[in-house]
């Protein structure tokens, strides 16, 4: 399990930074992907690509009003390019949905077209749905819904003047995109739009995009449609690792089917993690392509582990913590045995849910395409609502701390908002009376109680104590509980988009509570994290805890990867027609997971067969036979 590791070579990836900056020519600009693996430095190539540009084309694009445009995957990332950069002008650094509404804003008229076209299309569906279901069931009354709104949408848009979209999620009335729209929009635009293609190349005559393996693959092969079309003029840089790509839009094949003109530098050098684990990490995606990595000269041994227990393990807390004990002995480091100092990985946010304690409602809208992004970032209307307008207000309350609340209800109802003191005129002491019977009705439903979530909707709405998001409406005037099968009825299968509408109610239906951890979960205020929230972090004492019953999804399976779990049908099918499998998206989350680790690892596996976990990880040569114990 040895590596090359030449000395004093630390500069070996200074290469592939030159190729970069002689593609950075608007002269004769050339596109490139720079496949940079783990802790490569792969942001630190970026600003210095970025830095070339401002010291040789800075005034000269300056001067014709151009920028060079960066997307990052996220607004941190965003922050942290413009600080190197001190703020420059010149670089407009976005996440992928603020750049596409820029460049999209104000066509209202094309947006409006576009809408109606998509808003029809799914009311045919709808009605061919319709046609094809049983009349008195639940799924028809859905439907039904689904189409009430689709059409109340469809009618609107000729009354509106102007569309308008929040990247942060707010975009709750009737004139306001969703977020799959804009990117939808922007794919469309930009491929069907020469005008929009001129505009892009003529603001943007170079566009930079960080963790490309991740950007939505519409995306990406419209901007390859104007790179191909625009290359005299365009530069089209994409940074990444495939190895890295861990949502199932992004681009599958990218950095494999490149054009022939394209540059591919590439980086080797790991900055990140210690020897041991860069052996790991390399074994890990040695099955997949060859790109291996160096450690740095300087770098130390480090510590990597196998724990291998049980997965109907009693008390997964406390055997969480004896890993902790052992790391502590086997590393010397005190801090393993500090939960606040090690970071725990965890396979899905399924598991942080079940741990959590809000399991039921993310299980009722993680199903729905539309809702995963928003719920897995905190950004969902249908839940900010009660996260973060019902959830403070209700703790402040229940605290005592009355300044507290007012001060949310003063910023957030529209029972105190300018314009309903304007109308109240002279009666504005009763307008605050209103605003406060509102409160003291909502914390009514609190009193001895676990309310739902739809308790909560409903006296929220009654007393318009905050706005409810457009999908929420027709839930909060209802009469009937909703309760999903209340009427006996068995549901028939599913189709989008009345989906959504089965995923809201159910979500609905749970319990309020849960918003809680929820809230503090996707605020980064727990001990753990998915692959999906670490991107591009480090941590010195890394703990991967592998659990598929606890996962409770499709998309990974450890017990696979681990060939504990035999391949489905539908594996052999995928490997047959050169798809996608679990197995591939285990294998890369497992190499995300591990190669966050600056000083030591652990990795705990919850196993139904812990002697094939072994007998795999061995034949694999990702840990050797000291490396694993099984916890009885």
């Amino acid at each position: 399990m040895t590596m090359p590791n030449p000395v004093n070579d630390d500069e070996v990836d200074a290469a592939a930074e030159s190729a970069i900056a002689s593609c950075l020519d608007l002269d004769k600009p050339s596109s490139f992907f720079l496949f940079a693996g783990a802790g490569s430095g792969k942001t630190r190539s970026l600003v210095e690509g970025l830095k070339a540009i401002q010291l040789h084309h800075g005034k000269r694009m300056q001067l014709r009003g151009q920028q060079v445009a960066v997307i990052t995957y996220t607004n941190n990332a965003s922050d942290e390019i413009k600080r190197r950069l001190d703020f420059d002008p010149l670089i407009q650094v976005s996440t992928i949905h603020s750049f596409i509404w820029d460049l999209i804003e104000g066509f209202d008229k094309d947006i409006r077209d576009w809408l109606r076209t998509s808003i029809t299309a799914e009311i045919q569906q709808l009605n061919a749905d319709q046609k094809k279901g049983r009349a008195a069931s639940q799924a028809a009354r859905d439907r039904e819904r689904d189409l009430a709104f689709l059409h109340k949408r469809l009618g609107a848009l000729d009354g509106i003047k102007k569309f308008i979209y929040s990247p942060t999620g707010e975009n709750r009335t009737r004139d306001s995109l969703n977020h799959a729209e804009v990117i939808k929009l922007g794919a469309f635009f930009l491929t069907s739009k020469p005008l929009m293609q001129d505009l892009l190349v003529c603001r943007f005559p170079i566009l930079l995009i960080d963790e490309s393996q991740d950007t939505n693959k519409l995306l990406m092969e419209a901007f390859f449609v104007v790179q191909n079309a625009q290359k005299a003029r365009f530069c089209l840089g994409l940074l990444g690792d495939t190895m890295q790509r861990i949502y199932s839009d992004g681009k599958i094949d990218l950095g494999f089917s490149l054009p022939p003109d394209w540059k591919t530098p590439a980086k080797v050098m790991n900055h990140r993690s210690p020897k041991r684990v860069i052996r790991l990490v390399n074994k890990i995606r040695s099955d997949v392509d060859s790109h291996q990595q160096r450690a740095r000269s300087d770098a130390k041994e480090g510590l990597a582990r196998l724990f291998i227990t049980s997965s109907v393990a009693k008390n997964k807390q406390l055997t969480e913590q004896d890993v902790r004990k052992k790391m502590a002995l086997l590393s010397g480091d005190a801090e393993w045995e500090n939960p606040d100092q090690v970071k725990t990985l965890i396979l899905e946010h399924h598991m942080a849910a079940s741990r959590l304690g809000f399991s039921e409602m993310f299980a009722a809208l993680h199903p729905v395409e539309e809702f995963k992004t928003g719920l897995r970032e905190g950004t969902l209307p249908i839940v900010r609502i009660f996260s973060d307008l019902a959830l403070p207000l209700v703790k402040a309350k229940r605290s005592g701390n009355e300044f507290i609340a007012a001060g949310f209800v003063r910023a957030d109802s529209p029972l105190l908002s300018k314009e309903a003191f304007d109308i109240a005129g002279s009666d504005q002491l009763e307008q605050v009376a209103i605003a406060n019977r509102a409160v003291t009705a909502l914390m009514a439903i609190f009193d001895g109680k676990r309310p739902t979530f739809l308790e909560v909707l409903r006296v929220i709405a009654a007393h318009k104590l905050f706005e409810i998001p457009e999908r929420l409406k027709s839930f909060a005037g209802e009469e009937d509980t909703n309760v999903v099968n209340g009427d006996g009825v068995e549901p028939e299968p599913e189709t989008s988009p009345s989906k959504s509408l089965l995923a809201i109610r159910s979500f609905l239906e749970t319990s309020f509570w849960q918003i809680e951890p929820y809230s503090a979960y996707v605020k980064g205020e727990t001990a753990f994290a998915t692959h999906q929230s670490i991107k591009g972090l480090q941590f010195p004492r890394v703990l991967v805890v592998m659990d598929d019953e606890e996962a409770a999804g499709f998309l990974f399976s450890f017990e696979k990867l681990f060939s504990v779990k035999p391949k489905t049908d539908g594996d052999l099918k995928n490997e047959q027609e050169g798809k996608e499998t679990g197995i591939d998206r285990t294998r890369r989350l497992f190499y995300v997971t591990c190669s966050r680790s600056q000083q030591s690892l652990a990795v705990l596996a919850y196993s139904a067969n812990p002697a094939r976990v072994t007998e795999h990880a061995l034949k694999a040569g990702w840990f050797e036979q000291p490396e694993i114990e099984t916890i009885v």
